[in-house]
């Protein structure tokens, strides 16, 4: 018959070899967690890095992509009509599509507005732009307008077309010259595309003109 101290000794010996050996797997444990940590740093970083090298990759692949979309015209032209019917016609030497904006760069642009005879205005200039979307020609430096009915020419640093209505407007100084004389104001605003003309000042810069006596009388 076992006797109650000796199964005292073997229930303490076996919650002792129990311990030792919970001991032992944790220390496995810390042992293995301690090999595999840096090893984890690494990966970690290692990857952190490589999203960072793939977002500039796919940064620069986009910004490629854009400038790819870019459409560049050679000496074309662009044709529409106002609300009232009547028709335009944008030509450049140049236009080069913004991939970004979907608006066009203009060189050398010419534009005609026609109003159904052959009476016909003319706006010429270095540069501009064609915004497709908002249906407006912003043209300049250098610009010169043309009127083919009166004969008059204005000369002004920017002129804006817009092509819905036809109005064509400059609020960078004018200076016009014509059968009748001769004209110079702070803005203009030339409405009915071409058939009507409206100078404007503002402080000093006070719309001044003389007139053309012979003009006037032929």
């Amino acid at each position: 018959m076992t006797e109650p101290a000796d199964t005292r000794a073997a229930e303490d010996e076996a919650r002792v070899a129990a311990t030792a050996e919970a001991f032992r797997v944790r220390s496995r444990r810390v042992r293995l967690m301690r090999r595999l940590l840096p090893v984890l740093i690494v990966i970690l970083a290692g990857g952190t890095i490589s999203w960072i090298a793939l977002r500039t990759v796919m940064s620069d692949v986009e910004r490629k992509a854009g400038t790819s979309r870019e459409v560049t015209l050679e000496k074309s032209r662009f044709l529409g009509q106002d609300a009232e019917g009547r028709s335009f016609v944008v030509g450049f030497e140049r236009a080069v599509r913004d991939g970004q904006t979907g608006r066009y760069r203009l060189v050398g642009p010419a534009l005609r507005l026609n109003l159904g005879g052959r009476k016909v205005t003319t706006l010429t200039a270095d540069g501009g732009t064609y915004d497709e979307t908002a249906r407006t020609v912003t043209i300049g430096p250098n610009v010169r307008i043309s009127d083919g009915g009166s004969g008059f020419t204005l000369v002004t640093p920017e002129a804006v077309v817009d092509t819905r209505t036809g109005i064509v407007t400059g609020a960078k100084g004018v200076q016009g010259s014509g059968p009748l004389g001769t004209v110079t104001a702070s803005s203009y605003a030339i409405y009915e595309q071409g058939e009507r003309v409206v100078f404007s000042g503002s402080g000093d810069n006070k719309v001044r003109g003389t007139i053309n006596a012979a003009g006037s009388d032929g």
